[in-house]
This record gives C-alpha cells, structure tokens and sequence, in this order.
C-alpha cells in the first residue's frame, strides 16, 4: 500500500531529523530539504501528497517557495511551520496559496493532526474556505475579523481559532474539549476556565448580531445557533 509522501522543508537540521523521525513512526514516507531553493527541486522530484515547510530560511524562505510551487502545483496542500506570529505573516501565507500554518514550538501530535487532516481534505476535493459568512456574521479567519453587520471586530488569534470552529458547525454543539485540543493541543481541565473566558467575550460580540446566538450547552461545550 503506497504511504502518503511529505515533503518537509526545514533548514534546523536537529527539528528536521525529530519531525522526519516522528513521521515516519506514524507511517508517512518524508524527504527532506534544507531550503526553499532545495525544497523546490525536490518537490518536481518526488510529487509529494503535502508540502510542511519552514517560513524563514536561507537561499530561499517557504513563502517564494511556495509561490513557485503554486503556479504549477495549486492543488498540493501546504502547511507552514513559522515562529513568525505577525498577523502580516499568517495573512501572507494564506495568500500565496497556505492552507494551514503551526506556530514553533509545537507539539509533534498536533503536527500528524494537521497532516492528516489536509490529506483528507484533499483526497476528497474540499476547498478550505478562510472566509465564512453565517447571517449577518463574516469570519476572516486570514486577518482575524470579525464583521456583525457593518462592523468589524478585530480578533485575537484563540477567539478566531473558536469562532472558525464554531462557524463550521452552525447549529451543532462542538464539544469545549474540540475547542481545546485545537488552541492548546490538550483537553487540559485546568484550560476550561481559559477557555470559558475566551466564550465570555466572544458571546458579548454576537450580542450585536440579529441571526446568531452563542449558548452554553451545560457540561459538554457550545452552541453557535441560527436566530430564526
């Protein structure tokens, strides 16, 4: 059975050698590239599944790498490794063609998540939409906005992680251990009390929609319900 192929382009050798090692554990064949130049050419090389690239590195950072791909690959899903967490950055990213990005450090199960997750996707031809529209609520998951009507709400990176979530699954309850595995990659019960603040000043946003309607559901998580 063929093992989906990553292409991980990494110039800290100690973090290539630790991703590499951890993926393949998990059952993925990776090749590696020290730089975006290298990553280039390895990439008309090997026709990988999925492209899991550093931002910044030399000769040639994953940005302009991924530009390049883009222009015969556009289907390929890229995720991006950055210790970079300007906004400018993750927009910039999600322009050139990203489909997700993880911010350094992080852990190696969020990693294989992520993986798994855009394979998915991919096989089964799904666009990934950063722009949700639900009523008279708009997400721009990219630039962290949040537009009720004709205002906009500018966003913290964990409020957009749960409002993207939540937008997703209009009219269902999404448990509050989902919300937290994908902020803090745990489930942690000491995060709940974070997480229920974060749920405090979204729900005061919302409070300015006529369509939409964020309610507790006791014990199990949240509700983002369509006001009929």
């Amino acid at each position: 059975m063929r093992k989906d192929k990553i292409l991980l382009v990494e110039d800290d050798s100690t973090l290539s050698f630790i991703v590499q090692d951890a993926l393949t554990r998990e059952g993925f064949d990776v090749v590696c590239a020290p730089n975006g130049e290298s990553g280039l050419k390895l990439f008309k090389d090997s026709n990988p599944d999925i492209i899991v690239a550093d931002v910044m590195m030399p000769r040639m950072d994953g940005f302009e790498m991924v530009r390049l791909i883009r222009l015969t690959a556009p289907s390929v899903p890229v995720l991006f490794l950055t210790a970079r967490t300007a906004l400018d950055d993750v927009v910039t990213g999600f322009e050139i063609g990203a489909n997700d990005y993880i911010r350094k450090p992080f852990q190696i199960l969020e990693l294989v998540v992520r993986i798994k997750a855009l394979l998915k996707r991919n096989r089964q031809g799904i666009t990934e939409d950063t722009n949700l529209t639900i009523g008279d609520c708009s997400l721009d998951f990219a630039s962290q906005r949040l537009t009720i009507g004709s205002e906009t709400i500018e966003l913290t990176h964990t409020e957009a992680v749960i409002i993207d979530e939540l937008f997703r699954h209009p009219n269902e309850v999404v448990e509050a251990k989902t919300l937290m595995y994908r902020i803090w990659q745990n489930d942690d019960y000491n995060n709940l009390n974070r997480l229920h603040g974060f749920i405090y000043k979204l729900r005061k946003y919302l409070s300015k929609s006529t369509s939409l309607e964020l309610l507790n559901v006791r014990g199990i998580g949240y509700k983002l319900a369509m006001i009929m």
